[in-house]
């Protein structure tokens, strides 16, 4: 029976959708799993390519696919729980999620602290920083993008570092810090930039959740503040007491 047939009522790119979402739900379609091309698809549903594309980007801004540049579009996975504490590691988290973490350095500058920065690095106003621009992943799955701050002269060549470690916490250890833990955290919500949206591959208008935290040494001392944006559809915040 052709699709047109089906639920006459309903347009046909909510049909597709629907039929691809169902096969989602059931596991036809499992998490991570490219699905077929819109020609494939098209031809299974009796509909041309512009219906086939409208409902994809209707299942996008849902967050149940997403689309690859030049590769394909993907079954989205399930939501990482990301639990926010005092001690918050990224690899962890994904890695106890059975997924595999990992980490991009995707831009370095150098740059002269604000006063907002030198306060929460505990430093001069006008000290030389490090700012690196990290995109972190599970799965291949962009995640969040990350602006890390720190001191300069504490941590001199700080971006080649990251780019060969590709972690945060191997950083540190690097410069001989091997414990570390968040001494703030703030959550806000916002509509991802472009340039942002791009990195996440997320659609135009998606929501992020942005989180600003510093990270300090066991004696207190300030190591690191940074602001990250999460896929707020790839992530469930879990506040932990204690």
């Amino acid at each position: 029976m052709s699709i047109q047939d089906a639920a006459s009522g309903v347009a046909l790119w909510r049909q597709v959708a629907d039929g691809i979402e169902r096969g989602i739900a059931s596991g036809a379609f499992a998490a991570g799993e490219k699905l077929p091309g819109e020609i494939e698809i098209a031809e299974t549903y009796r509909v041309n390519r512009h219906t086939v594309r409208r409902a994809l980007a209707t299942l996008a801004e849902r967050g149940l696919v997403r689309a690859e540049r030049g590769s394909g579009t993907y079954v989205e996975a399930a939501k990482i729980a990301y639990p926010l504490r005092s001690r918050t590691r990224f690899s962890e988290i994904v890695g106890a999620g059975g997924r595999e973490p990992d980490g991009r350095l995707i831009g370095a500058s150098e740059e002269l602290a604000s006063r907002e920065l030198a306060r929460l690095l505990a430093l001069k106003t006008g000290a030389p920083l490090i700012r690196i621009e990290v995109l972190r992943l599970a799965d291949r799955t962009p995640i969040c993008v990350s602006t890390i701050w720190l001191g300069a002269e504490r941590f001199p060549e700080a971006a080649p570092a990251y780019d060969r470690l590709r972690s945060m916490t191997k950083l540190l250890a690097h410069y001989g810090i091997r414990d570390y833990r968040r001494a703030s955290t703030r959550v806000t919500a916002a509509i991802a930039d472009a340039t942002d949206a791009a990195r996440l591959e997320l659609a135009l208008g998606r929501p992020v959740l942005v989180v600003d935290s510093t990270d300090i040494a066991t004696d207190g001392t300030p190591l690191a503040t940074k602001r990250s944006r999460f896929a707020a559809e790839r992530v469930e915040f879990v506040v932990e007491s204690g």
